[in-house]
């Protein structure tokens, strides 16, 4: 059926779109699209094939080295393996079956659901899952009609999984790895997974009906009465009928967001979790101390050091104790002075007696400054005279 055909080979070219968009893989997406424009002088359903497949491996030949984010709590559970997106093809199956790895593993659950889903909708409209009529030719216990209808969504399904595994790390919980080899899927995730079936049955349900329109003109000459074919599925007709313009939209399926330290779900403002966010402050606080010593021990921050410290010493000496009042003594103005400091910002202490953002904090916190600076003090505080 040509339009079956034309969308099977379709979604290929989709994906070089995704190699561009997803993965900036110019080559292998001319390629693809140099395969798709040989679609239009190729006569035999085999012919197809062979393009279909060669830009199938192409494409995810691309995939096989992409690397796979893993909590750090993880990583040393994690199979060398696992930590790259891996071939499509399993040494288990020599094919997509079976996979070794958590990506295709997940890819695999994925189609499941969406073939489970189209099944469902060309059961709806009557047509037979098993009928052979485009790539996918009649084959005992295999879906023909199914496979070809859903190809048009894999690279969806393909392209959400891409941007998964390039924002979010998976989790070593949600997998467990045979004696054999063969990677496969823990409940929880399965849960979270199956969430997306109703995500793909939308997307397929346009594909599906176009698929029974087309069988269904063709039979036109065999019928009588309304020729219109009912959209069970997306309700199409009954959104034109109200004069509304159909489209089908529907938004990708949302994926946790997890902590890259030890694999818990967070709020999507967060990268960390409260407990990771603490270890990695104190790492990064820690290089940013280093980095402060190297630089406070360069010659540039030594002679400013050393030209800070001449100029408070020579307003010391400058200073004279007789212009300050009688009544300004050391207990005034730790009892009546120094507890109003605490309501003062410090870059205000700081600006008002010139001293450094470090000094006018410990002023705050308590710490007894030279005398010359106490009247200006007393003033901040509202403190112009002896107190009562």
């Amino acid at each position: 059926m040509p339009s079956t055909t034309a969308s099977t080979f379709n979604s290929r070219a989709i994906c070089g779109k995704g190699l561009r968009e997803h993965l900036n893989r110019q080559a292998t997406a001319d390629t693809i699209a140099h395969f798709r424009n040989q679609l239009s002088s190729t006569e035999s359903f085999d012919a197809i094939r062979n393009l279909e497949a060669n830009a199938a491996v192409r494409y995810f030949r691309e995939w096989r080295d992409l690397p796979v984010a893993w909590p750090k709590a993880d990583l040393k559970q994690i199979p060398a393996h696992w930590r790259l997106v891996g071939s499509r093809q399993s040494p288990l199956t020599g094919g997509p079956r079976l996979a070794v790895t958590p990506v295709h593993a997940i890819l695999n659950y994925c189609f499941a659901l969406l073939h489970a889903e189209t099944r469902l909708a060309i059961s709806a409209l009557g047509l037979d899952p098993g009928l052979g009529l485009g790539l996918h030719t009649d084959t005992a216990d295999r879906d023909s009609l199914a496979f070809d209808v859903l190809e048009p969504i894999r690279p969806r399904v393909e392209a959400w999984l891409l941007d998964w595994i390039a924002r979010e790390p998976l989790r070593r919980v949600d997998f467990f790895e045979t004696r054999t080899g063969n990677c496969r899927l823990m409940s929880q995730i399965c849960s979270k997974l199956s969430g997306t079936a109703f995500t793909w049955g939308k997307l397929v349900a346009p594909w599906a009906e176009n698929v029974a329109r087309t069988l269904w003109t063709g039979a036109k000459s065999e019928r009588s009465g309304n020729s219109a074919l009912p959209t069970r599925l997306t309700q199409q007709r009954r959104s034109e009928a109200k004069g509304k313009v159909w489209i089908n939209t529907v938004v990708p399926p949302k994926t946790d967001h997890l902590c890259r330290g030890c694999g818990k779900t967070i709020t999507n403002e967060s990268t960390d979790c409260a407990d990771c966010a603490v270890g990695k402050a104190t790492e990064r606080l820690i290089g940013v101390a280093s980095v402060g010593r190297i630089a406070a021990r360069s010659p540039v921050a030594r002679a400013k050091h050393g030209a800070t410290r001449r100029r408070h010493a020579k307003s010391c000496s400058e200073w004279d104790a007789s212009t300050q009042p009688a009544w300004l003594t050391s207990k005034v103005f730790s009892q009546q002075i120094q507890p109003l400091l605490g309501s003062i910002r410090t870059s205000e202490i700081r600006s008002r007696i010139g001293v450094s953002r470090w000094y006018a904090g410990r002023i705050r916190q308590g710490y007894l400054p030279h005398p010359r600076h106490w009247l200006t003090l007393a003033h901040m505080v509202g403190l112009d005279s002896k107190p009562a």
